[in-house]
C-alpha cells in the first residue's frame, strides 16, 4: 500500500492573509497596545514621560478635578446606549417582521427607504437634524403647529433634561435600519416547514412569531444588542457635530468620546494630555470588553440553553 504523498505548504493562502493582517496589526492592534502603555505613563518635568503606573486611573476615578466629568460623561453614555436598547432594537424587531409578511407589497422600496439614513455621514445628520430643531430657522415648529401640536415644541437641543435624550432619538432613527436587517435576514432563514406546521397544529400568527420564530432569532437579537453596546460606547461624531466638544449645555451631553476628545487633544482652556487621554481610552476599552465579557458568559449561555 503506498503512503499518500505530503501535501506542499499552501504558501498561497499567505500570500492573501498577510497583506490584510498587515493593516490589521498596524492600523488596529498597535494604536490599542500604544495606548495602553501610554496610560501608565505621565508628564515628566522634562516633557517627557515617566512611568506613573495606576495613578492616571486613580487621579481619573478619585480626583474631583477629572472624576466629575468621567462620571457624568459614562453615566450620559449609558443613557445613551438604554435609549437604542429601548427604542432602536424593538423598532428594528418590529420593523423586520412587518417587512417579512409575504403580502405586503412595496416592500423592498420601504426596506430601502428605512436603511437609507444608516448610508449617510453622521456629520450630515447632525447638521440636518440641528437645522430642522433649531427655534430659529427651523421648519419642526411650524410643522408641530400645522398639526396642532405647537404648544408642546421647545428647544430640545438647548436644554439640559433633553438634549442627550433628543440626540439618542436622532441616533434611533438614522441607524434603526441595522437592527432591522439583521434581524429580517434572521427571519428570512427560518425554513417554511417549521412554520408551516405551527399552523397545521392550529398556532395563530401571534402564537407562529413568539413561540416559533422568536426562539430561533433570539441569537441574532443578541448580536444585535451587543453590536449596539460596542457602537454607543464608541460614539463620539453625533454629539460633537451638534454639540460641539464641550458637549452642552453644562455638558448635559457628555459622553466617553467627547471626554476622550477633551482629555487627549485639549479644547479651548483645556489643556490636552496625552497620557490622560490614554486612560480614558484604556477605561472605554474595558468597559466595552466588560460588556462582551457579560454577553459570551452569562446571556449567550442561556440563550444556548433555552434553544437546547
Amino acid at each position: 500500500m503506498k503512503h499518500s504523498e505530503r501535501r506542499p505548504f499552501p504558501w498561497h493562502i499567505l500570500f492573501f492573509l498577510l497583506p490584510g493582517l498587515a493593516i490589521y496589526l498596524v492600523f488596529s492592534v498597535y494604536p490599542l497596545l500604544d495606548t495602553l502603555r501610554m496610560s501608565f505613563y505621565g508628564d515628566a518635568a522634562d516633557g517627557g514621560h515617566a512611568f506613573v503606573g495606576l495613578r492616571n486611573f486613580v487621579t481619573l476615578l478619585t480626583d474631583s478635578t477629572w472624576s466629575d466629568a468621567f462620571w457624568n460623561a459614562l453615566k450620559n453614555n449609558f443613557e445613551f446606549f438604554f435609549i437604542h436598547m429601548l427604542l432602536q432594537n424593538p423598532i428594528g424587531l418590529l420593523l423586520a417582521v412587518l417587512l417579512s409578511l409575504p403580502k405586503l407589497r412595496l416592500r423592498n422600496t420601504y426596506r430601502t427607504l428605512i436603511f437609507m439614513p444608516t448610508m449617510l455621514s453622521v456629520v450630515i445628520i447632525g447638521f440636518i437634524w440641528q437645522l430642522i430643531l433649531s427655534p430659529i430657522w427651523g421648519i419642526a415648529e411650524n410643522f408641530m403647529y400645522g398639526i396642532g401640536l405647537g404648544n408642546h415644541f421647545d428647544s430640545w437641543l438647548g436644554k439640559e433634561g433633553t438634549a442627550l435624550i433628543t440626540l439618542g432619538l436622532i441616533s434611533v432613527w438614522q441607524f434603526v435600519g441595522i437592527p432591522m436587517m439583521l434581524i429580517y435576514a434572521s427571519l428570512l432563514n427560518i425554513p417554511d416547514e417549521i412554520v408551516d406546521a405551527s399552523v397545521v397544529d392550529g398556532a395563530n400568527p401571534l402564537q407562529t412569531f413568539f413561540y416559533v420564530k422568536l426562539p430561533l432569532i433570539l441569537p441574532t437579537i443578541a448580536m444585535v444588542s451587543i453590536l449596539t453596546f460596542v457602537a454607543n460606547f464608541n460614539a463620539f461624531e453625533l454629539i460633537y457635530a451638534v454639540k460641539g466638544a464641550l458637549a452642552g449645555p453644562n455638558f448635559s451631553t457628555d459622553i466617553m468620546g467627547t471626554l476622550f476628545y477633551r482629555t487627549f487633544f485639549g479644547f479651548q482652556l483645556q489643556q490636552g494630555s496625552p497620557t490622560m487621554g490614554a486612560a480614558v481610552a484604556t477605561l472605554m476599552f474595558l468597559i466595552i470588553l466588560a460588556g462582551v465579557m457579560v454577553f459570551l458568559l452569562v446571556v449567550q449561555r442561556r440563550i444556548n440553553r433555552f434553544q437546547l
